[in-house]
């Protein structure tokens, strides 16, 4: 066997290891398919040795069309879908790219929540801690990643699915500009929001999958020194303790390693968060409504209220949001015209456990949802890293961000700050 097949094999052993969390964390794991798979990119690697991707395995959270198997957006309701015909643009350009295809991953149903719960699956912990949420809605992809299982997975982001598991587990997590991926294939939740992107353990791995996702090349053009906008509210009102004196100490480095940090006033995307609660939802609802029969008996009944909220909503309210949004895109634009990027911390809590979730979805969901959601709102860039702290197992996370099509700028803030931190 090569190398590739050996690699595989010993992950494969390694999620057979993993007991009850292995259907946690997987909708569809046949290892069959995965060293056919590991044997093809072998052969690909041979013939063409600089694959960027060779010999990675990577997940793929179950909204991705792989050919032969059914979608199922973790739900009930989709589990008897026709197994897809072709491979998504994005699943394509990955296995081209040499990286082996490595098991269908969980997610909250319909990726229709920021914190990863799903009754259907049961929820995992997270990788810190077994009684702590795993974030969502890409749960499964971040665990693969966090447990070493891949060293990639595929995700997407319509509020903050990729960067909350991402914060929670320790990972690098990039949300691209939402029209310069592919979604081709991919099962949407809100097309108007939803962005594919990678999860990884390391910064260049997740630069090197969007170069692959986008056939771009991302070149080191940072200048010495940023100029980096830091919020003066909605972003960092009401942080825990925690985050308040983290987000402080980093805003403390990057001043001391020679970064102008600038305030801007970005309260109006707080004022106008509602919006994103509309359009998700009402976008959401026109993909599952002639379901509805169904998903009260087999749906997350969670999720279902949130498809319902909806129906609250008049036409001349969505008219009227659609435009707002607009607005508020362009006074994000303006209010980062004068600085390279902004921070703000990715999540304003440190992780909560899954009983307490349970007890109080909407109100700590929202909130694992809030800044990350401002910036898919302003239709944003984004990525959030690791932070290592003295003392602490968990990371701090730190979310740097810029304008639509600004991606290469905030990955090249991601490559000069990411070595200040660990």
């Amino acid at each position: 066997m090569g190398a590739m097949i050996d690699k595989a094999q010993a992950a494969i052993d390694k999620v057979n290891e993993l007991g009850d969390l292995k259907g946690k964390i997987f909708t569809e794991f046949d290892p069959e398919r995965i060293l056919a798979a590991a044997e093809k990119a072998e052969e690909l690697a041979t013939a063409n040795p600089d694959l960027p991707l060779a010999g990675m395995l990577v997940s793929i959270k179950d909204l991705y069309d792989e050919a032969g198997i059914a979608t199922t957006a973790a739900s009930k309701l989709l589990l008897d879908r026709a197994p897809a015909e072709t491979d998504c643009d994005v699943v394509r350009l990955v296995k081209e790219a040499g990286a082996i295809p490595f098991g269908r991953t969980t997610l909250s149903e319909f990726a229709y929540s920021g914190v990863g719960l799903n009754p259907h699956y049961g929820t995992p912990g997270n990788v810190f801690d077994a009684d702590g949420i795993p974030g969502g809605s890409t749960s499964g992809g971040g665990l693969t990643v966090a447990h070493g299982l891949a060293d990639i997975a595929l995700g997407t982001d319509t509020g903050g699915s990729i960067r909350i598991p991402s914060a929670i587990n320790g990972l690098y997590g990039f949300k691209p500009s939402r029209l310069c991926v592919s979604g081709k294939g991919i099962h949407p939740l809100a097309k108007s929001f939803d962005t594919p992107g990678p999860l990884a353990r390391d910064l260049q791995t997740a630069i090197t999958v969007y170069e692959v996702m986008t056939g771009e090349t991302v070149p080191t053009t940072a200048p010495a020194s940023l100029r980096i906008g830091v919020p003066t509210s909605g972003f960092v009102d009401g942080l825990d303790d925690r985050v308040k004196a983290e987000f402080t100490a980093i805003c403390d480095k990057l001043e001391a390693a020679g970064h102008e940090l600038v305030e801007v006033e970005l309260g109006f995307i707080a004022e106008n968060a509602i919006l994103n609660k509309k359009l998700v939802a009402f976008e959401a609802h026109a993909i599952y409504s002639g379901d509805f029969d169904k998903l009260e008996t087999v749906g997350d009944p969670r999720v279902f209220a949130r498809l319902k909220f909806a129906e609250t909503l008049s036409k001349d309210d969505m008219i009227a949001a659609y435009a707002k949004r607009v607005d508020v895109v362009s006074m994000f634009n303006a209010a980062m015209a004068d600085v390279d990027v902004m921070i703000a911390p990715t999540l304003p809590m440190m992780a909560p456990k899954i009983a307490e979730v349970e007890a109080d979805f909407d109100n700590l969901n929202a909130l694992m949802l809030r800044n990350t959601g401002y910036l898919n709102l302003v239709d944003a860039c984004a990525i959030s890293m690791p932070v290592a702290v003295d003392g602490e197992t968990v990371p701090a996370a730190l979310m740097i961000a810029a304008p639509h099509g600004q991606d290469h700028v905030v990955l090249n803030a991601a490559r000069q700050l990411d070595p200040l931190f660990g």
